[in-house]
């Protein structure tokens, strides 16, 4: 019996807005939609001419899980028109249907538009989330004069293109769901794939004759990851300095792209600058830790009222930025460098990232523990991974983490997944920075997958993750293995206590580890591979945190 998908089709173009056919310089025509302020009227001249907000998206710029209509009535209240397009070979806009290889002469032409219509002053910056914050750096890659800024939100300008999913040797199995459901053709597709078939690729194909038409991914994702061509002009960090204000969340699968743009780019004395950070507690999907888990009339996939609200978190500071880039209304310095939503606290403001006074606390491994002081032996702990019964994904979705804020502690009674646990906090403890793992770990087979999560533990018991990291190690004895478990703004209330988990499968969301050296999209079996983990003396493993005084200033 066939797969069952779902098409998206498109929805309509809203009356707020006039859909445009724009010829790229080979005549392909995106569909481009323009949203002009209320009541302007394009024949009063030179005087009524606007700076504009540009967007490139893959996800049908009318779609309500966009809600671009919403988004462009906030901005062109505040002086700007806002254009947004389909990208080629998606929804309304011809060409064929290749994510990343178009964006930046499209982003250029689609700029250079722009400017020769005559309610354009001339000025464009650029905003947008995940794949259509790619845009703005293939956009940015090209060098139209025109674009001012940019404001790439839970991305990377090499983070989401499919060698990002590949993570220290570790596969998202997301991503190839993902160029399946987007990148297959113009449309977009809903399908539950059967992730127990072996070898895994069946599912794939299971999910590509259910569509009927080949998707992208078998070019580029499975069963090998291998680049693709982004920027044929160079690569925008080789460009002429760009203002850019870098989005982020706390709990977005994709922080570290952010934060790898954000410090390679403020290390550079050219474009250090003009580099702003913002990171948020959100996850990728835009849900928030104050409203974790989020009910049902928050939910802004769902509610109107929900969209309307979280509107002014999303924008003001994208706005902001604009006035004083894009408009050129003020100066920089009434921008603060570095903002962030600090978990449990609220909205502070520094010079850098991390915020000065920030220390690093190390916590050695000890039995189950996590102590300061490096335990007085040593001492070795094993775990077994087996690829017939996987540690599995609590989360449903890695993206929008935070809408049901799922409680990981049932994980922890297992026999395949180590803990290692502070005692109560008495005063709140806040991190602020870089997380980090040393680990002296091995494996009796010929590599290994291991997994590690940072958790706050409430005083009932329940787990939430913070953030994690994960690397493939090779096989042999245990030797020393770094891990970065990215970055976070949060606090440690007192009651609560830190956990860090380890183990070798987090199944859906990682492509598992077969044991063997078969592609793991290939292997239709799998064996069983012993890992071991050293703590203390010349084999210390220790986590480390970045903190502040919780007296810091905001």
């Amino acid at each position: 019996m066939p797969l069952p998908v779902h098409r998206a089709e498109p929805a309509p173009v809203p009356d707020s807005a006039t859909q445009v056919m724009v010829a790229m310089r080979d005549g392909v025509r995106l569909a481009t939609d323009l949203y002009l302020p209320p009541g302007r009227d394009d024949r009063t001249g030179r005087a009524d001419r606007l700076p504009t907000a540009l967007v490139r998206l893959p996800y049908d710029k009318n779609s309500r899980y966009v809600f671009m209509d919403r988004i462009a009535a906030y901005l062109t209240a505040r002086g700007y028109a806002v254009v947004v397009q389909d990208v080629r070979g998606k929804f309304r806009s011809e060409g064929e249907t290749v994510p990343f290889v178009h964006e930046a002469d499209d982003g250029y032409d689609t700029i250079d538009w722009i400017t020769r219509q005559d309610w354009s002053d001339g000025r464009v910056g650029m905003l947008g989330d995940s794949y259509y914050g790619a845009t703005q750096w293939a956009a940015a890659s090209a060098g139209h004069p025109a674009l001012k800024a940019i404001a790439p939100r839970v991305t990377g300008a090499d983070g989401i293109r499919p060698d990002y999913w590949k993570d220290d040797g570790v596969i998202q199995l997301f991503g190839a769901l993902y160029y399946a459901a987007y990148w297959s053709d113009r449309w977009v597709y809903e399908f539950e794939p059967d992730l127990s078939r072996r070898p895994l690729v069946e599912a794939l194909r299971e999910v590509t004759d259910g569509i009927g038409t080949r998707s992208a991914l078998w070019d580029f994702f499975v069963p090998e990851v291998k680049p693709l061509p982004a920027f044929p002009h160079g690569h925008p960090f080789d460009g002429p300095p760009l203002p850019v204000l870098h989005q982020a969340g706390w709990f977005d699968n994709c922080l570290q792209p952010s934060i790898n743009d954000w410090a390679e780019l403020a290390a550079r004395p050219d474009w250090a600058p003009l580099q702003y950070l913002h990171v948020d507690s959100i996850d990728h999907e835009n849900y928030h830790l104050d409203d974790a888990p989020v009910p049902p009339e928050l939910d802004h996939a769902d509610v109107d009222a929900a969209v309307d609200r979280l509107l002014p978190r999303h924008l003001d500071p994208l706005v902001e930025f604009f006035d004083v880039f894009v408009k050129g209304e003020g100066t920089p310095e009434r921008l603060p460098r570095v903002r962030w939503h600090h978990g449990h606290v609220g909205d502070r403001t520094a010079n850098s990232w991390p915020p000065a006074g920030a220390r690093t606390l190390r916590l050695h491994l000890d039995g189950g523990g996590l102590r300061p002081d490096a335990p007085a032996g040593e001492a070795a702990v094993s775990w077994v991974h087996d690829p017939s019964d996987l540690v599995p994904s609590l989360v449903p979705d890695s993206f929008s983490a935070l809408r049901d804020h799922i409680d990981e502690s049932p994980l922890h009674d297992r026999a395949d997944v180590l803990t290692f646990t502070t005692g109560p906090v008495t005063a709140p403890l806040d991190l602020a920075g870089p997380v980090r793992a040393t680990l002296t770990v091995g494996t009796d087979g010929p590599s290994a997958h291991v997994y590690l999560k940072l958790l706050d533990v409430s005083p009932d018991g329940a787990a939430h993750a913070l953030v994690r990291g994960q690397r493939l190690i090779p096989g042999g004895p245990p030797a020393p293995v770094t891990f970065d478990l990215t970055h976070t703004g949060y606090r440690l209330r007192p009651g609560h206590a830190l956990r860090l988990h380890i183990a070798s499968s987090d199944f859906p969301t990682y492509l598992p580890h077969p044991g063997t050296e078969e592609n793991p999209w290939l292997a239709a079996d799998g064996r069983t591979t012993t890992q071991t983990l050293r703590t203390g003396g010349e084999h210390d493993s220790h986590l480390s945190l970045t903190v502040v005084d919780a007296a810091s200033p905001s």
